[in-house]
């Protein structure tokens, strides 16, 4: 029978770390972030018991600061003691963030269920199931805050040097995964390293932390991926947020699912409102979005940056001093679940092309000159091209087919700047 082994896979946990910027805007939201990132890591913990995964491995950024507070120690803790309790192994290696140096172990020494790799070389272990060898396990963390561009963090990581280390009982297990806090080559300053060196160091999966979004190389069969973060900390790091749970069997490719944790997720919207008649219509159309938009989020609360858009007569309305403040205020007091941090009115008045024609000024010659290049579909065309290639760029094939609503777009950008329609 074909051996099989699962896991998982969580980093960037950043337990401790500040939402900035909220609590101006709304204490209680404010309140409510500080909660949601030991709350994401309950989940994650629960996540490993209620799928009665082999172990949980964390790839770096445990904490936010090299300095965490007893508090935050206590939260990640109580989470170790949960998996102890059900004899749940945990592999870990330190990130920028938590320094290996910086550790405080007079505060608590990890539980027996835990292994931290080290920091100032690579470092090895085997996971026994029933006695035998099943995987090993290599890693290496951050020593200090940074990593010397010198040295490669993944170097002497590999499954020969493994099974050197840990003795011939690795060799026979059936599984190998490594485990580092790398901006891969993502990020040339954080411990970068290419790709193709990790996927011939022998590993069945790279297990890494650092980059916040969850990335997975490649799709077919994941041999290296990033989990991303556990919960979102502002409107850079929108969308669901969680860790992976990986499945490796002998003879199949890898299996990587997506598992949410966030208890909060932040998201950017855009909501044109060009068929709203009166200001109340907006509310309602931005509430359906929101409640749209949290449909697909995997979260019970959400935090939004809206941008309204469209061509519509209430443009001069929103400019009225204070409106769309009051209409965000509203939007919030009436539904509890969801926060918008900003209201942002993007919108344009409406332009009659007939009426500008008849002035005959600059935006009826414009106009004029702008309809007689887009009836000559090869002439754009052309036009474009001979633009890339002053660049020495070639003109993108699937380009061609969006040339028509493109030019469209850039003919509505025009007018709106020549006719004041941004009045920012």
């Amino acid at each position: 029978m074909a051996e099989r082994l699962t896991f998982i896979h969580a980093a960037d946990l950043h337990i401790g770390a500040p939402f900035r910027g909220l609590r101006a805007l709304s204490e209680r939201w404010a309140s409510r972030l500080v909660e949601a990132i030991p709350e994401a890591y309950e989940r994650v913990v629960s996540a490993a018991i209620d799928n009665r995964v082999d172990f949980v491995v964390i790839a770096g950024d445990i904490f936010d600061t090299a300095r965490p507070s007893y508090a935050d120690y206590l939260t990640f803790f109580d989470g170790l003691s949960r998996l102890d309790a059900e004899d749940i192994p945990v592999y870990m290696c330190t990130g920028n963030h938590d320094p290996y140096t910086t550790w405080q172990r007079d505060l608590f020494n990890l539980p027996s269920n835990v292994t931290m790799f080290s920091a100032d070389k690579p470092s090895f272990a085997l996971y026994r199931r029933d006695g035998k060898p099943a995987c090993v396990l290599g890693g290496r963390g951050y020593y200090n805050q940074t990593w010397p561009g010198d040295a490669c963090i993944a170097e002497g990581v590999t499954r020969a040097a493994a099974n050197e280390a840990l003795g011939e009982d690795a060799a026979s297990a059936p599984f190998g995964i490594g485990v580092i806090h790398t901006g891969l080559d993502l990020d040339p300053n954080k411990a970068p390293v290419a790709p193709a060196k990790l996927l011939r160091a022998g590993f069945d999966y790279w297990a890494l932390g650092h980059v916040h979004k969850r990335l997975i190389y490649t799709e077919d069969n994941p041999r290296l991926a990033f989990s991303g973060c556990i919960q979102g900390r502002d409107i850079k790091e929108t969308g669901p947020r969680g860790v992976n749970l990986v499945t490796l069997e002998e003879g199949r490719r890898n299996v990587v699912e997506f598992i949410p944790a966030a208890s909060v997720v932040w998201q950017r919207m855009k909501v044109d409102i060009s068929e709203c008649v009166t200001v109340p219509d907006v509310s309602d159309l931005v509430t359906r979005e929101l409640f749209r938009v949290n449909g697909k989020a995997h979260c019970g609360e959400m935090c939004t940056r809206i941008v309204l858009c469209g061509t519509t007569p209430l443009h001069e309305v929103l400019k009225r001093p204070g409106l769309v403040d009051d209409l965000r205020n509203q939007i919030n007091d009436s539904h509890p679940e969801f926060f918008c941090d900003a209201l942002i009115d993007k919108t344009r008045r409406p332009f009659d092309r007939e009426a500008a024609r008849r002035e005959g000024m600059f935006p009826a010659v414009f106009l004029g000159v702008a309809e007689s290049m887009r009836e000559d579909e090869a002439g754009e065309a052309a036009f474009l091209q001979d633009e890339f290639l002053k660049s020495n760029v070639a003109l993108p094939s699937a380009l061609v087919q969006s040339i028509p609503t493109l030019a469209e777009e850039a003919q509505d950008l025009v007018i709106d700047l020549l006719c004041g329609g941004d009045d920012e």
